[in-house]
């Protein structure tokens, strides 16, 4: 297959890269459409109590979704500002489509006790289309906005997530701006000409192209959330630039092996034949390791899992087939990389590994406790909602929070535990519902319906809110009584996690061993590579821990500790990581290989494979870095603490586990690493998948 698409792409490249402009202009045209309809309802699960009662909820109560103004500045007792609001409150009740507007000045909890400051929430009729819903929205959003004050803020409902979507659109182009000429720099310092440094990010333009489309055709079938433009932005662009950075590092290998220029068209047909294979194998275990997220009933996870998939496909495809195109084109004003003896080549990578090969057990009994330690804070992890104090403090909830926080009580604006009692609900059951918190309100709907908001002390999503919607499911037994809110999604999603996390696991797992043994022939390898791999994943995960949940030097990055991680952190953080750890790891199993198969030194092998593949797995690293850390500078929370997990998960993999573990393990297990049963053995010889062997095996070259 590979090399028929190779040569697909060096009999046709200009048609091949005309077709990959249509796609680029395809991406950045509609795709970039996603941007007007992301949604930020993270923690729905389908099925689920509350995502039921929520629904149903839906089809008896008259009214729909809401927003939340603040006034506040000035002294909210001044006759003219008086006047202004109470005209502006008029005049919102007048527009089609909102069902209530409280005034401020009459309705209790609405006006600080300090005078500084006082609140409008505006209900909209419920059953509205999107279409009648957004422009009631927007007709009460530019009304309240002529209130003359210093802080006018309006936040909340639909508006909320056109403002998240704004932002995003806004992170992620600023992102690229900081990256993408940081990566030009360093690709310049690492292929030492502007050619050969550009084509990587010509691949990882196409991957932002693959990222934007994609999450719009699925926009199409289901929610796409606003962390998905960040996520599948960054990793495209990272993955983008790891496969162009390795098939060019071979390319010019095979260079260097050219005179005319059918043989150009052969080095590039010899290159996708042997790093295409790796490329191939290393994409295949990133779109398993996202299979486990297709495991959960989530909507969010769901949708997150297939859309990084798709992008890790075109990347993939661009890697093999745009990038031939390219390097037909233009490869030969590349230059070959320089031939080097092999005391000269990859040095130091190959001292670490004789250093480590020597003192494999020194190495494991100081480097697997040291990775342990980082990743004891995960025993204690928590997750949460969150709520505005995950945003920057330029956005528009954000200051909405904190002009609120300032002037009001804790926990005003805090979404209430909502109850429904069905007809047929035991009149004493429910008293002892509105009994649990003092202040319950209660109000009928058609059909006898009841529904209690139960208002919770503390955060929305903290122990005494999420504590209470269990009470309350204990006290109701058998009655008809359903509870929802935000704080019961949350404990029915924690739930959903705990459920079917193991099941994921074991998905994940056992298709990454699949696709090890494929590659490699040994069963002792894949799970060698799992438990490194686990130990790096741990340790990152134990720093974001430590950093954003409980609050140690989350300040120097932008955010702060908030007691609990979002709960989009750690799924994507240990999906992700786990498939970009494979991705070096196949970089340096695919050269301890073709050694191995040449000379047959076990001992050699591995120390050739990190001669050889150490600067590219290092830079390939770096740069990955880069691109995350562009994206941390956006200051939205759960990006801060997925760009974080994923940093320290790809530079912690890249040096310490695949630079020490990876030889000491190799060592220590020997000539039996490559071992497998010989029923196994028969399956892999008619079925596996090789590497083509390097050019000259006697030479090693430079990056």
């Amino acid at each position: 297959m590979l090399s028929t698409l190779a040569r697909a792409a060096t009999r046709r490249p200009l048609t091949v890269i005309g077709l990959w402009a249509a796609f680029l202009l395809l991406g950045f045209g509609l795709g970039t459409g996603v941007f007007a309809d992301l949604s930020d309802d993270v923690p729905d699960v389908p099925g689920t109590e509350s995502d039921m009662a929520d629904d149903y909820l839906s089809g008896v109560d008259p009214t729909g979704e809401s927003v939340t103004a603040v006034v506040a500045g000035e002294p909210v007792s001044d006759a003219a500002l008086r006047a202004q609001v109470e005209r502006t409150v008029a005049e919102v009740r007048k527009i089609a489509g909102v069902a209530e507007v409280p005034d401020p000045y009459t309705t209790p909890g609405l006006t600080a006790r300090d005078g500084q400051a006082l609140v409008v929430p505006v209900t909209f009729e419920g059953g509205l289309s999107d279409e009648a819903e957004e422009e009631a929205t927007d007709s009460a959003v530019e009304t309240i906005q002529r209130i003359d004050a210093p802080d006018v803020h309006v936040s909340g409902g639909e508006l909320l997530g056109r403002q998240l979507g704004e932002r995003a659109q806004e992170d992620v182009k600023n992102a690229e701006l900081i990256s993408l000429p940081v990566v030009l720099a360093l690709l310049l310092v690492v292929f030492g000409g502007l050619r050969a440094a550009a084509l990587p990010l010509v691949i990882a333009v196409s991957g932002i192209a693959g990222a934007f489309l994609g999450l719009f055709a699925f926009s199409q079938v289901t929610d796409i959330s606003v962390y998905a433009i960040q996520v599948t932005t960054m990793l495209g662009l990272g993955l983008a630039i790891d496969y162009a950075l390795l098939m060019l590092v071979r390319f010019r290998e095979e260079r260097r092996h050219t005179e005319s220029t059918e043989d150009l068209v052969e080095a590039v047909h010899r290159t996708v034949d042997a790093a295409g294979r790796t490329v191939l194998f290393s994409g295949l275990t990133v779109a398993v390791s996202l299979t486990g997220l297709l495991v959960f009933p989530s909507v969010f996870l769901r949708s997150m899992g297939l859309a990084v998939a798709a992008v890790v496909v075109v990347d993939m495809l661009a890697a093999v087939t745009l990038l031939p195109a390219l390097l037909t084109t233009f490869g030969g004003r590349i230059r070959p990389s320089k031939a080097r003896s092999q005391d000269e080549e990859g040095r130091v990578f190959a001292r670490l590994a004789r250093f480590a090969q020597r003192r494999r057990i020194a190495v494991l009994v100081t480097v697997v406790p040291a990775l342990l330690l980082l990743a004891l804070p995960v025993i204690g992890m928590r997750i949460a909602i969150g709520d505005a104090r995950q945003l920057p403090s330029s956005t528009e909830a954000r200051q909405l929070y904190d002009t609120v926080d300032a002037h009001f009580p804790k926990g005003t604006g805090v979404s209430p535990v909502i109850v429904v009692l069905k007809p047929g609900t035991d009149t004493a059951t429910g008293d002892r519902i509105r009994a649990l918190v003092p202040n319950s309100e209660s109000r009928e709907l058609p059909g006898g319906n009841t529904v209690v908001e139960l208002q919770p002390p503390g955060s929305v999503d903290g122990k005494a809110a999420t504590g209470l919607v269990e009470r309350v499911r204990d006290v109701r037994g058998d009655e008809p009584v359903e509870v929802t809110g935000v704080a019961a999604r949350l404990v029915d999603f924690r739930a959903m996690l705990a459920d079917r996390a193991p099941w994921a696991a074991l998905t994940v797992l056992a298709g990454i061993f699949v696709l090890l043994f494929a590659f490699t022939g040994s069963v002792l390898i894949p799970l060698r590579t799992i438990a490194t791999t686990l130990l790096s994943l741990g340790a990152a995960l134990g720093v974001v821990v430590w950093v954003f949940q409980d609050g140690h030097g989350a300040g120097l990055l932008g955010g702060e500790g908030l007691g609990a991680l979002s709960l989009t952190a750690p799924p994507l953080i240990v999906s992700i990581a786990f498939g970009l750890a494979m991705d070096y790891e196949l970089f340096i199993l695919a050269r301890m290989r073709e050694s191995r198969q040449r000379t047959g030194d076990d001992h050699e092998a591995v120390v050739t494979g990190l001669r050889r593949s150490g600067r590219v797995v290092t830079c390939a690293a770096l740069l990955l870095a880069v691109v995350f850390g562009a994206f941390m500078t956006g200051g939205f929370s759960p990006i801060l603490q997925i760009g974080l997990g994923l940093t320290l998960a790809v530079l912690i993999d890249a040096t310490v586990v695949r630079m020490l573990l990876v030889p000491a393990t190799m060592a220590l297990l020997g000539r039996h690493a490559w071992w497998a049963p010989r029923p196994l053995r028969r399956v892999h010889d008619r079925f596996g998948l090789r590497e083509a062997a390097a050019a000259e095996p006697s030479v090693t070259t430079k990056v």
